[in-house]
């Protein structure tokens, strides 16, 4: 079944496929099971593909960025997912991390980090998640108390994407531990700060070749000026804002591996014999890949409307709740399917079905958990 173009596309968009594609088949698909082994990707990746100009792409060209918008990170983040990776923490980096600064950073702060983010001299994470606190943000209790001129933030961190790598990290903490969720603010702590260490790079199910890391703080002193923005007690609200954003990307990499889930399974399934037949010519096996190709259509359908009114800055928190969702939900669905169809192969971690069923597991969880979404959904009914 020919794929169709999303509507989001243009002619600029379809050459840099072509460039994203052939980056991520040469740059990362051959050295997947390294990286897997290595749980991180090589740090000069990151600064080949600021070499073309693959990082920060929606971030103004003003502040070293490619002057684009959230279609050409789509596009990236495509053609990722495509290959089977979930190791480049690029989306993170470029479509979350480089959009806080450019959303609340002062000029300084823009000026200071986002070119650096942008040829991957410095890599960026968000550090949200604690060892007792997830989805409840409010409830955090890492601190960033003021004395003088400085901060000093005290605390840890728990799943934190690019935590190994990250020159660059946006902590959330409380500036007002007695304020609640108006006492969250957003600080930005540099990777060689005094009192800040690298905890395990976690052991996770999936996604075993991210660095997903603890981290920890301890008198970690910054200057005031690491203030995300001016003002504290602005960081619940700036997290609700950027929320969405980082919700659309894990649906649309969701979508994508779906899609790709598909051509796999039906080309395995073509390929491979049993009681003297393919596969595929079983009743069972066509029922539930047209399942699966019916899913994958919604979805697309789905999620390219939700890019669209994306761009159009008309994307509203309860609908990109439900795609998030509903993209993460049905692609786990059929995740099992396909794994099924494969057989006894489909569980070895050298067929790419297995791996992605394995990465695919915890996107129902990260960026606010299904239930979370389903509660955001409710509420605005």
């Amino acid at each position: 079944m020919a794929a169709n173009r999303s509507s989001w596309m243009d002619d600029d968009l379809d050459a840099l496929r072509d460039l994203a594609r052939t980056f991520c088949e040469k740059e990362i698909a051959p050295h997947s099971a390294r990286f897997i082994e290595q749980h991180h990707v090589d740090r000069d990746l990151w600064t080949r593909a600021g070499d073309l100009g693959l990082l920060c792409m929606s971030i103004p060209e003003q502040y070293g960025g490619g002057g684009g918008t959230f279609a050409h990170e789509a596009v990236l983040i495509e053609e990722q997912a495509r290959i089977g990776d979930s190791a480049w923490g690029a989306a993170l980096h470029s479509g979350i991390v480089a959009h806080y600064l450019l959303e609340y950073g002062t000029d300084e702060q823009k000026e200071r980090f986002l070119p650096r983010l942008a040829t991957g001299e410095m890599v960026g994470a968000i550090a949200m998640t604690e060892p007792g606190t997830g989805s409840d943000l409010q409830s955090v209790t890492t601190k960033a108390l003021r004395v003088g001129d400085e901060y000093v933030v005290n605390g840890s961190k728990t799943f934190i994407t690019n935590g190994a790598q990250a020159d660059l990290i946006i902590v959330v903490a409380k500036t007002d531990p007695t304020a609640g969720a108006n006492g969250i603010s957003l600080v930005l702590v540099e990777g060689d700060r005094p009192g800040f260490r690298r905890g395990r790079v976690l052991d996770k199910v999936g996604q075993r070749g991210q660095d997903t890391s603890e981290l920890y703080f301890e008198d970690v002193h910054i200057p005031v000026e690491n203030l995300l923005g001016t003002t504290e007690g602005l960081g619940f609200i700036q997290l609700m804002q950027q929320l969405p954003q980082e919700r659309l990307i894990l649906a649309l990499g969701a979508v994508t591996v779906l899609e790709t889930a598909l051509e796999f399974t039906v080309e395995y399934t073509k390929d491979r014999h049993a009681f003297g037949k393919p596969v595929f010519a079983f009743q069972n096996t066509k029922f539930k890949l047209a399942e699966v190709a019916t899913d994958a259509h919604i979805s697309r359908v789905f999620i390219d409307d939700c890019v669209a009114r994306h761009l159009r800055g008309e994307l509203d928190i309860p609908t990109v709740a439900m795609a998030k969702w509903w993209t993460t939900e049905r692609a786990m669905v059929a995740l099992d399917d396909c794994l099924q169809l494969h057989g006894g192969y489909g569980y070895m971690t050298e067929y790419p079905i297995g791996r992605m069923w394995a990465d695919a597991r915890v996107q129902k969880i990260y960026g606010g958990t299904n239930e979370i979404m389903k509660e955001i959904i409710a509420r605005s009914l």
